[in-house]
């Protein structure tokens, strides 16, 4: 054997770091406790989904198809065991895995994964935000064409999705896709909870009984935020026993006339300064006690400056673009020829459906003759504004409503209830993560809608490691008071988990005449290590 033949050289890069994420959590033993180890597999279908979630946040873009590609020049023993191989990790093997996590049931495991993290790691569950968001699909899907049978009382549903065509967050109306709601904690943004719904399924049903499953598994007093989806009379009534605050809905006649009539209130000179502090010093409001769905609420009428200018930005804009288009059917409407009064009349009435801020009004419809000696009508017009219209899109620019059922003994600060609505970024970022066109599923390929499922509870754990992980530096830096340089060499007490892993990558692991060490662990990358658990550190130490 030559000197060459008995070097082998691995890379290990950050890889290490998500699986000491992933053992510390302890969600091999979960999948194992789960679903069972057979003796005769070579690899436990615990270890396969440790493999997955390892390929999910390798940020290479290889998809499950190549996921033993993935593994090929891996350090594969060092992350998953000794005596594993990446041909173990065949498309059988993962797509038995697969489905025997479907059978078993995705959410109760997520559920536990999830009631482990809030154990081990302390996360605060004080606010939890809800929102949803749509995946679109490719191909043909076994039970699209299925008769459907909507379960009323359940929100968990005990049979696959439907894959269709519905309301698309990605602005793609012409894909099938599937719905992801998603609960995260305002203290890191743990992924709490996750449910895959049908592609047609709307916000509105849904969310109030996605709250009351949420409560009744996760049983934690934590105050729900959602955005106004949420806001409506039966789902008011569904969650009358939870707290909350959510957004509502400017087509209420109640908030139509609290926005266009109420004035909010002038900041004194002693709440500016704490008002800056608090990053809120582009914010006024006025609190008033409604009663709306038999519960009783503190509504928040909010102005924002930045939001105001802007809103009056686009109004502005939007009223210039009508004068243009309005010119235009004028003349159109002034030059054409009319058999009938009532042509005139209703042709004018389906050009003034076009407008929203302007009105072609009639100033006379004259009878003459055309060229043809034939009776005609021709309209004089002329363009006037929709005063009370942009008086109303006037008063309401930069205006919203926050709803809260937390009221007398235990009532919030209206400057607590407006900085935990603006967190419901919280699942924005979650969603951000899982469609980023780095992440191993950017297309679905699974041709099963209970594959689709699995395929977005994996993704889910893939947010939760990924969050979890980020807490994790981010409050242990806070902590020695040290930060780190980031992409442009500034030092941050915040870095992205991202920024970390491309700094870890040129790790490798290298065995040499069967000595095995890591090469390529600089002091930066040592001090890196210590903020993370020893469970991580463990993989290169």
């Amino acid at each position: 054997m030559s000197y060459l033949e008995e070097i082998q050289v691995k890379n290990l890069d950050h890889l290490g770091i998500v699986a000491g994420l992933i053992d510390e959590i302890g969600i091999v033993k979960i999948i194992n406790n789960k679903l069972g180890i057979d003796v005769r597999e070579k690899i436990s279908a615990g270890t396969v989904v440790k493999s997955i979630l390892i390929n999910g946040l390798g940020f290479v873009s290889r998809p499950l198809y190549l996921f033993s590609q993935f593994f090929q020049d891996k350090a594969i023993e060092k992350l998953l065991g000794e005596r594993i191989k990446p041909d173990y990790l065949n498309d059988d093997k993962i797509g038995r895995v697969m489905d025997e996590l479907y059978k078993y049931g995705l959410n109760d495991i997520f559920i536990e994964v999830v009631l482990e993290v809030i154990k081990k790691f302390k996360i605060d569950l004080k606010y939890s935000h809800l929102d949803s968001t749509s995946f679109h699909l490719d191909g043909e899907y076994k039970r699209e064409e299925d008769k459907e049978k909507q379960e009323e009382e359940k929100i968990i549903k005990e049979r696959p999705i439907f894959i269709k065509k519905g309301y698309s967050r990605d602005h793609r109306p012409d894909l099938k896709q599937c719905v992801l709601d998603l609960i995260t904690s305002q203290d890191g943004d743990i992924p709490l909870f996750v449910r895959v719904g049908d592609g047609n399924e709307s916000d509105k049903a849904v969310f109030g009984k996605v709250l009351v499953e949420f409560k009744k598994q996760i049983k934690f007093d934590s105050i729900m935020v959602c955005d106004s989806a949420l806001y409506g009379q039966e789902n008011l009534q569904l969650i009358q026993h939870l707290k909350w605050i959510t957004r509502v809905p400017m087509t209420i006649k109640k908030a139509k006339e609290l926005v266009q009539n109420i004035e909010v209130e002038e900041v004194k000179d002693e709440d500016k300064e704490k008002r800056s502090d608090l990053n809120l010093e582009s914010y006024t409001w006025k609190e008033e006690i409604v009663t709306y769905g038999g519960i009783k609420q503190t509504w928040l009428i909010v102005l924002s400056e930045k939001r105001q200018k802007s809103d009056l930005e686009k109004l502005e804009k939007q009223l210039s673009q009508e004068e243009k288009k309005s010119q235009k059917f004028l003349k159109e409407i002034q030059s054409e020829e009319f058999e009938h009064p009532q042509a005139a009349r209703y042709k004018l009435k389906a050009i003034n459906k076009k407008l929203r801020l302007l009105e072609i009004k009639e100033v006379e419809l004259i009878e003459t003759y055309s060229k043809k000696k034939e009776k005609i009508y021709k309209m004089i017009s002329l363009i006037i504004k929709k005063d009370e219209e942009i008086s109303r899109k006037t008063k309401e620019a930069g205006k919203f409503i926050l709803a809260t059922n937390l009221v007398e003994e235990n009532k919030l600060e209206a400057s607590e209830i407006l900085i935990t609505y603006k967190n419901q970024q919280s699942t924005e970022r979650g969603f951000r993560f899982l469609k980023d066109p780095l992440f191993f599923t950017d297309s679905f390929f699974v041709e099963k809608p209970e594959r689709i499922e699995t395929m977005l509870f994996l993704m889910s754990l893939c947010l939760l490691i990924y969050n979890l992980g980020q807490r994790e530096l981010r409050n242990c830096l806070k902590r020695v008071k040290k930060g780190i340089n980031n992409q442009v060499g500034k030092v941050t007490l915040r870095p992205t988990l991202r920024w970390i892993f491309q700094c870890f990558q040129g790790i490798h692991y290298v065995i040499l005449n069967g000595v095995k060490q890591i090469v390529n662990l600089t002091e930066e990358r040592r001090f890196i290590l210590s903020l993370f658990p020893a469970s991580c550190q463990r993989y290169y130490l």
